[in-house]
């Protein structure tokens, strides 16, 4: 029987990504325990959304461990925010220990896993009393721009050495955590199809909002920050402004490229059961991303979620949207882009929505999940007798 998990992870309530997916999936056939997120920057006073923060996180640890579904359940740990210090960290993992062995006591885990999607944990690998540590590697953390690179590559350099295996989304990530741990396996994301492929059913009705826009629609949902090229959004709007722009997500970066364009709207943020009705409503899904050093490690979730609603994609050349190819559209250009949108519209039909959406029925998060198992449970056993 698989061992119960402590994983540190994201915050609970932010939108789903792959910490999401892979934890909800294991607490289907086991017991979960997410800690949310352990600061990986100083907060500022100064800021009200940090302020902010502080106060949910009193409110949550003060609740306690909460079921969330399944097996699974959310506990928000305290811990002193000042990541670079060395005290803090000391006094931390002091703070962790004692409170995860409460929560083991509580919620019934004996013998457990310790999985992190974060990479500042490395202090509580290995005094927690873990059977395993895995790191499941979702980006390449040291290129966001509101974390100190230098603290961030060290952190992550010693939780690589720590931990038993290494799962990254994607095969440049992988080559390059592997470099420091060789026990590294590339999982790419997964698709929940079955939602998605919701956006096929005609009985589905298209949110109001989106349903007031005039076609067709070009959409695009995500957290709309300096990542997106809102510049190359501005140019599609300017060369067809018989379209609408439908983006959907929460702005938190600069959106001044696009700001008084009169066909493109900021949706907001919904949730991501949400999300197929808005596929179902767009005519295209497009992945307007800047392309940097960074995008060599990202690995777009929406390509496979529009893909499995049935919408053509065009994207700007992310690498492994570029592994996709032959399913959408890889403009690097702002007149391509156009160009790329207008072909994906030309050709759109019920047949080959069906046939994009078919294309993903082996990409679930539950087949990723059964294969990153299959060699966790390796891993152990071989461990196990390694002891013996």
């Amino acid at each position: 029987m698989s061992l119960p998990i402590v994983a540190f992870a994201k915050d609970w309530h932010e939108d789903p990504t792959s910490n999401h997916h892979v934890l909800r999936e294991l607490a289907r056939t086991r017991r979960v325990l997410w800690l949310n997120s352990l600061a990986t920057r100083t907060p500022k006073l100064s800021s009200g959304r940090d302020l902010g923060k502080i106060r949910r996180k009193l409110a949550e640890f003060t609740r306690g461990p909460q079921n969330v579904e399944h097996d699974l359940w959310v506990f928000t740990p305290l811990v002193l925010p000042l990541p670079a210090s060395p005290i803090a960290r000391t006094i931390n993992r002091q703070i962790l220990r004692a409170t995860i062995r409460a929560l083991r006591r509580r919620l019934g885990i004996d013998r457990f896993e310790l999985w992190t999607f974060l990479p500042n944990t490395a202090d509580y690998v290995g005094t927690l009393g873990e059977d395993l540590a895995v790191y499941y590697c979702v980006d390449e953390w040291s290129m966001f721009s509101y974390l100190d690179r230098a603290e961030t590559v060290a952190a992550e350099r010693r939780l690589l050495e720590r931990v038993d295996a290494v799962f990254a989304i994607n095969h440049a990530l992988a080559d390059a955590k592997r470099a420091v741990n060789p026990a590294t396996f590339v999982s790419p994301h997964g698709v929940d199809h079955a939602a998605f492929a919701r956006a096929l059913d005609p009985a589905l009705a298209v949110p109001t909002d989106l349903a007031a826009l005039p076609g067709p629609r070009i959409g695009f949902y995500g957290t709309l920050r300096d990542w997106v090229d809102f510049e190359l959004i501005a140019h599609v709007a300017r060369a067809r402004p018989a379209w609408s722009i439908a983006l959907i997500g929460q702005v938190l970066g600069d959106v001044s490229a696009i700001r008084g364009l009169g066909n493109v709207h900021l949706l907001g943020q919904k949730r991501h059961d949400e999300l197929p009705a808005y596929c179902k409503g767009f005519d295209a899904g497009m992945i307007p991303y800047r392309i940097d050093e960074r995008m060599t490690f990202v690995n777009p979730l929406k390509l496979r979620e529009y893909l499995s609603a049935g919408l053509p994609v065009v994207s700007t050349p992310v690498p492994e949207v570029v592994r996709h190819g032959q399913l959408c559209r890889i403009a690097d250009t702002p007149d391509a882009f156009v160009a790329a949108l207008d072909a994906a519209l030309a050709e759109a039909s019920p047949d080959a929505r069906r046939k994009r959406s078919d294309a993903m029925t082996h990409e679930t998060w539950s087949a990723r999940v059964a294969a990153v198992t299959r060699t966790v449970d390796e891993l152990a056993r071989n461990k196990t007798r390694d002891k013996n």
